[in-house]
This record gives C-alpha cells, sequence and structure tokens, in this order.
C-alpha cells in the first residue's frame, strides 16, 4: 500500500500514472487538520478516522516525518549543488573530475583561460582533445 501526502487530487494523478503503466497497487491519501497535522485517511474516496493516540496513528506520524526529513535534506543537497556550478560545466568534454584537475592544477578560472592547450594538457586527466575544447571555449566568447 502507498500512503500518499496529499488527498484525493494527488491519489487521482497516481492511481492515473498507476493504470497508464499497468501498476496495481492501494493508494491512500493523508487528511490534514486546519493545522496541517494529518487527522486520517481517506481511502477508496472514504474518509477513514484514526485515533491520534494509537499505535498505528503514532507509525504513520513517524513515517512521515521521515519522508519529509528525507525530502527538504534532498532538495538542500540540490541547492548546494547548484551553487557549486562552474563555468567549466559548460564545456563539452569537462566533468567533474576534470573541472576539479584544472582547477587544482591552475588555481582560478582566469589562469584557465589564459593558458595554451600544451598548459591545460599537463593539468592531470586532460588529453588533448579536452584541452583543445577549453581552449576553444574561451577564445570563442
Amino acid at each position: 500500500m502507498i500512503f500518499l501526502d496529499g488527498g484525493k487530487g494527488q491519489i487521482s494523478a497516481v492511481m492515473k500514472a498507476f493504470d497508464d503503466v499497468g501498476i496495481s497497487v492501494p493508494v491512500c491519501g493523508m487528511i490534514k487538520d486546519d493545522k496541517h497535522r494529518t487527522r486520517g485517511l481517506i481511502y477508496e474516496n472514504r474518509e477513514i478516522y484514526i485515533n491520534t493516540h494509537s499505535e498505528g496513528f503514532k507509525l504513520l506520524t513517524r513515517i512521515q516525518d521521515e519522508v519529509h526529513r528525507f525530502a527538504i535534506d534532498y532538495h538542500r543537497r540540490l541547492r548546494a549543488k547548484a551553487q557549486i556550478r562552474s563555468v567549466l560545466d559548460d564545456i563539452e568534454g569537462i566533468g567533474d573530475v576534470r573541472r576539479k584537475n584544472l582547477m587544482k592544477h591552475f588555481g582560478s578560472i582566469e589562469k584557465i583561460r589564459s593558458a595554451e592547450i600544451e598548459e591545460l594538457c599537463e593539468a592531470e586527466g586532460m588529453n588533448r582533445k579536452a584541452a583543445e575544447a577549453v581552449y576553444n571555449f574561451f577564445r570563442k566568447r
């Protein structure tokens, strides 16, 4: 069974997606109160009240809290990764390893920008094709 942190709209969307690919799994949603706390479930268009003091409700709450923690952590990592962006990421053939090696070897983008092809080849992991890509990238701007 899948528990969605959402109501009828989210359940309908998931059920349609499942139908499109031939998956048959029970899906229920978590109904929220005015303070955005789970107060029950919705399953097959029926609301099911859950005693908020029951062990089942406590388990659902712990699962929901863990899902929220995971989602928040995931989005933080995405934002952090986006902030580590470099102009070198726009050069075909230059991935994370070559970008790091170029920065380690030259120390700055300006030094990479002014380097000749032979100098670029000296950085660890660089070959002539990659060095020419970097050289041409900065000369065409």
